[in-house]
């Protein structure tokens, strides 16, 4: 199967994502929202107590990055991704809430794969360690929760182009699953 590189805008229904598959290149534009583990905690504090979210969160993306402090003329700091398997705990709970896509880097636990044909949602991986080109893609910030938690509170960002790879699709498929397939060695 072809890769192909497809530009989105946000926000990202069911519908815009069910064609997607793994390997796709996403150049994504809109509205999208940071998150990490103490921000999840919070939003799960809220859930489990039938409190109201901070933020909407039916078809929203969640950025797990903690950007730094924005140096004078930019709009924001470094801006990489986080290890997402730390977020795994709580995708189930960010799912039922209407999530459809999470961005961050690495694998994550084989019942998130299941998690995302079942809810109809998207992994996307994103760079390591090209904080300054992503930073470049972030066209505004502005906190909207949890401030106290500093470069853990939740964001708004405004994307423009900011390039993607389909990691988990919406049936389910894992991309590092199927390309460690196609380079393994039969014996």
């Amino acid at each position: 199967m072809e890769n192909r590189t497809i530009k989105m805008t946000t926000p990202l229904t069911k519908e815009k994502i069910k064609d997607l598959n793994i390997g796709d290149i996403i150049e994504l534009s809109g509205v999208i929202y940071t998150a990490r583990d103490a921000a999840h905690n919070r939003i799960k504090e809220n859930y489990e107590n039938n409190r109201k979210q901070p933020i909407e969160l039916e078809y929203q993306i969640i950025f797990y990055v903690g950007p730094t402090p924005a140096k004078p003329g930019k709009v924001i700091g470094s801006a990489a991704p986080t290890t997402s398997a730390r977020m795994d705990k709580y995708v189930e709970m960010m799912l039922k809430q209407g999530i459809t896509g999470m961005i961050g880097k690495g694998e994550r636990a084989d019942y998130v794969a299941e998690l995302c044909r079942e809810y109809g949602a998207c992994y996307f991986l994103s760079i390591g360690g090209a904080s300054a080109m992503i930073a470049n893609q972030i066209k505004d910030v502005e906190v909207v929760a949890y401030e106290d938690l500093g470069t853990e509170s939740i964001k708004r960002l405004k994307v423009e182009d900011l390039r993607l790879i389909v990691g988990i699709d919406s049936k389910g498929r894992t991309f590092q699953e199927e390309q460690v397939k196609k380079y393994k060695i039969s014996k």
